[in-house]
Parts: C-alpha cells; structure tokens; sequence
C-alpha cells in the first residue's frame, strides 16, 4: 500500500512539472519550436506537446489519484467537467492553428502577397495561441481552487520537494561533468597512452 501511494504520489508531482511543464507559472508553459514560417512547433499541430499540456496532466493525475488524495464525489465530478472542458477548448484550438499557420505558410510561399496580409494572418494565429495558454492558466487555477487547502498543500509540499531533488540530481551531474576533461577522462588520471609502461625482462 506504501509501496502504491508513493508512486502515485510521483505521478501527481510528475504533472506538476518537476521543473519540465511549470504547472504553478501562471504565464504557462513556453512556445513551440518556431521559423521562419512562423511555424509554432515542428510539423504544425501547435499545443500537443505544448503549455497547456501541464494543466491537462495535473486534472488527469489527480483524478488517477483520487482515493489517495481523499478526493470527495464532488471534487471528482468538477475536475472532470474541467478536463472535459479544456480538452474539448484544446482540440477546436489546435485545429484552428493549424488552419492558420497552413495559411500563413501558402501567403508566404506566394511573392506576390503584400507584408501586411502575412502580418495580419500571423497576428490572427498569434491570438488563437494566447486564448489556448489562457485557457489553460485558467484550468489550472480552477483545478487547484477544487482542491481543500490541505490537499492542495500536500500536492505542493510534494512538488517542492522533488524540485529540491531534481536540483540536487542536476548539481551532482554537474559536478561529474566537470570531473571529465579533454576526451572524457578524468581529471588527475592519466590516460592509459600516458602511464609509463613496465618494462619486459
């Protein structure tokens, strides 16, 4: 039973980010890859890997662990009216995105379009972007606001300390990193080409 709350209890803090999706930053998670184009992340599909994956992972964790958490009939209920509501916001989002930017590749793709026809499709994309980060900033808040202040310091409590063990992963890593030097050999050991070799009798 230990053995289960304490890995459910590492995928609520998984979905709290661990650093990787900041679920707390209320500016939400970063923008895609973007060029040229104007392409907001590698093959289109803007936001399926993007800021507001970190407000769908939280309501989906949670709900995973409902028994552990003493999640009541009604939090249940809420949470999954919010998920619902985020995914069904999400999905109509991205299709219009992707409309969008498909729209822009073709009006820049055509030298005869004029600059501010591109910068008013590029302007209408950029809106569609901010309302699907909004959103998601707004699920966020509303899933943390369904939880009692003792749940939802036990689901910080836990994020903070992971982040503690995350930072202290990476600074071991750092200074392993540091250790190795010219061709991945540690400092202050010769390499084997250096060392004097016995000689033979």
């Amino acid at each position: 039973m230990t053995k289960k709350l304490l890995m459910t209890a590492l995928a609520v803090v998984a979905a709290l980010g661990l650093g990787l999706c900041p679920v707390w930053a209320d500016e939400g998670y970063g923008h895609g890859k973007r060029d040229g184009s104007h392409g907001c992340c590698e093959g289109h599909g803007y936001g399926m890997q993007g800021h507001h994956s970190s407000a769908g992972h939280l309501l989906r964790h949670l709900l995973g662990a409902q028994k552990e958490m003493g999640l009541t009939d009604e939090q249940v209920a809420k949470l999954k009216a919010l998920q619902l509501d985020l995914d069904k916001t999400r999905i109509k989002a991205e299709a219009d995105i992707m409309v969008a930017e498909r729209e822009v590749q073709a009006l820049v793709e055509n030298e005869k379009t004029e600059l501010s026809a591109i910068e008013e499709k590029i302007k209408q994309s950029e809106l569609l972007e901010v309302g699907l980060r909004m959103t998601a900033i707004k699920a966020r808040r509303d899933a943390m606001a369904v939880l009692t202040p003792e749940q939802s310091q036990r689901v910080k409590a836990l994020h903070e300390a992971m982040m503690q063990r995350y930072k202290e992963g990476r600074k071991e890593g750092h200074k392993e990193g540091g250790m190795m030097k010219g061709d991945g050999h540690p400092k202050g050991k010769p390499k084997k080409s250096d060392e004097k070799k016995e000689p033979t009798h």
